[in-house]
């Protein structure tokens, strides 16, 4: 009888440990939109741009309530809807986009609420500067699409960063504010 219970609870653990594997996500770039907000001159307008260019993966263990995320976007693909200011922004004057080509933020989800992660902690290197930044969840989700019938995540973050503080101060002598509000809304779809 001993030993059939303790093959029972070994079972258990088995079968709980493969239930609670982390699950990879590949991010899908024709949904996710990485974006932001920056002051012009100290509040006289605010100037939106995206990202049109990114790619990364997600890792989740839902049971766990532990994941990690890696996204990488393509600096090159800056867009403000205005030809003249993607190609200031591009210069050397602010994102130097020739010297660095590509802005990474890699993160471990956290603060959990129930099965959705409340923030993400991680790093952003931006402009050939490494810090961290933590982004508030604001909404996640993972679920079939209705569509493709493929499992899916998706979530909606912001942060708000000194853009100073990695090197891209162009402005500031202008009275421009150096915060900008990074928002990333995020979809992800499970890898085969």
């Amino acid at each position: 009888m001993k030993t059939a219970l303790i093959a029972l609870a070994t079972a258990s653990l088995v079968a709980g440990s493969a239930i609670a594997a982390p699950v990879t996500y590949n991010v899908d770039p024709d949904h996710t939109y990485p974006s932001f907000e920056a002051d012009h001159f100290g509040g006289l307008s605010v100037w939106r741009g995206k990202f049109n260019s990114n790619s990364g993966k997600v890792v989740f263990d839902q049971a766990a309530k532990s994941g990690t995320v890696d996204i990488v976007i393509d600096m090159k693909s800056v867009d403000f809807g205005h030809d003249k200011m993607n190609q200031h922004a591009s210069s050397p004057d602010m994102l130097d986009v020739a010297k660095f080509p590509t802005a990474t933020f890699k993160g471990k989800l956290a603060a959990f609420k129930g099965n959705a992660p409340g923030e993400v902690q991680g790093t952003l290197t931006l402009h050939g500067v490494t810090k961290p930044v933590t982004l508030k969840v604001n909404s996640f989700v993972c679920k079939e699409n209705p569509m493709t019938k493929k499992e899916v995540c998706g979530a909606d973050a912001a942060a708000t960063i000194n853009r100073a503080d990695f090197g891209v101060d162009y402005g500031k002598a202008l009275g421009f504010n150096m915060d900008i509000k990074l928002l990333l809304t995020i979809e992800a779809i499970k890898a085969n």
